[in-house]
Order: C-alpha cells, then structure tokens, then sequence
C-alpha cells in the first residue's frame, strides 16, 4: 500500500527540501499529515507531536525508524507498514530496499529516500525526540 497518489509523495520529496510552497499546498489540499511528516524528517519535535496528537502514528513512526529506532522499525513491522519499512530502509541507504523499488519501477521513491539520507547525513539534530 503506498497509503498516498503519486503527486503527493512527489510532494512531500519537494518538502523534504524545505520548499515551503509545496508544504502550504499539502495543507491547504487536506495532506496536513504529509507537510507535518516533512518537517519531523527535517527534525522538528513539534511536527512529531502533531502526528502523535493527530494519531499518525505509522507516519511518527516512520520518521523513528528513518532514524534507526528499532522500537519505532519494529513497530512498523508488527502492523504490517511493509512499505514503510522499506521506504525507511531506502532513506538509511539500505541496498535491498532500494533494489525493491527499482524492481518494482518505483525509482522516484529512490530520489526521496536519497534526499532523505542526504539531509540526515548532513544535519545534526536533536535526538531527544519522543520514544516510540
């Protein structure tokens, strides 16, 4: 299950780049959840909250396991988000999960991912985010 239309995770890939436009866009067109999951990718705690609050809980738990939190990971797993966790192990740079979306023509997520692990490897951020 890709949980959201092509156009949007291709939206949220812009987001992922800070370009604030897009994140309006997602909010005003009812992906509040999607602008919220973008800034909790570029470590916003406040973002996590929301999804939290919100009961996002696949999407916080997405953003975890982006960050190698195991609990979070294995969460993931345990409620059947299969395409979340290799989404999740594409942004870590995993190869398995990137030959997954290569073999199933699905090579824009690898972009994402790749724009994913390019921001997490070059920023540092505060890792006391909320425990999954």
């Amino acid at each position: 299950m890709l949980y959201y239309p092509p156009k949007i995770w291709l939206a949220f890939g812009e987001a992922i780049n800070g370009n604030t436009e897009i994140v309006d866009w997602l909010i005003k067109n009812s992906y509040p959840e999607v602008a919220a999951l973008s800034h909790a990718v570029r470590g916003s705690e406040e973002a996590t909250s929301w999804l939290f609050k919100h009961k996002f809980f696949h999407l916080a738990a997405l953003d975890a396991a982006i960050d190698e939190n195991m609990q979070a990971y294995q969460w993931l797993q345990a409620n059947k988000h299969t395409f979340l966790v290799v989404f999740a192990d594409a942004c870590r740079g995993k190869q398995p999960a990137i030959n997954w979306f290569y073999e199933n023509k699905m090579e824009a997520f690898i972009l994402i991912a790749k724009r994913i692990k390019d921001l997490r490897d070059n920023t540092t951020f505060d890792y006391h985010k909320k425990k999954f």
